[in-house]
């Protein structure tokens, strides 16, 4: 059996996503307690948007909407932002990140992903 890790599922959500619905839904089918924060009215510190680029594989690729009206409408190059900037600007403007967001322990689950939440139901 793998070893459990310490800590809190983190949720970060908005309840029109439909990712998100589906991934909450999925959390509480199988049971997974979880802490749930709306992304807009409570969006990551920006110490916690820092631990989230920390656990990414792809950087900011997996965490931006670059494809959004939002970040389009922004106009912002953020290969010229210094990494404080970006940390400010997420928090500032949560909008820019994909959803939903799943932080537990060293894991970093980000959209509806299934096989991403199996490993989680593994662990928590």
């Amino acid at each position: 059996m793998a070893p459990r890790r310490k800590g809190k599922v983190i949720f970060y959500t908005y309840p029109s996503c439909t990712s998100c619905r589906k991934t909450k839904e999925w959390l509480n089918r199988h049971g997974i307690p979880y802490e749930e924060r709306h992304i807009f009215r409570n969006p990551p510190s920006p110490d916690e948007l820092k631990e989230m680029f920390r656990l990414t594989t792809e950087g900011t690729d997996e965490l931006l909407s670059k494809r959004s009206q939002v970040f389009k409408s922004l106009g912002i190059d953020i290969e010229n932002l210094r990494f404080t900037e970006l940390l400010e600007l997420l928090h500032r403007e949560p909008r820019l990140l994909r959803r939903p967001i799943i932080t537990y322990g060293d894991h970093l689950i980000v959209g509806y992903d299934r096989e991403a939440l199996e490993v989680l139901l593994a662990l928590a």
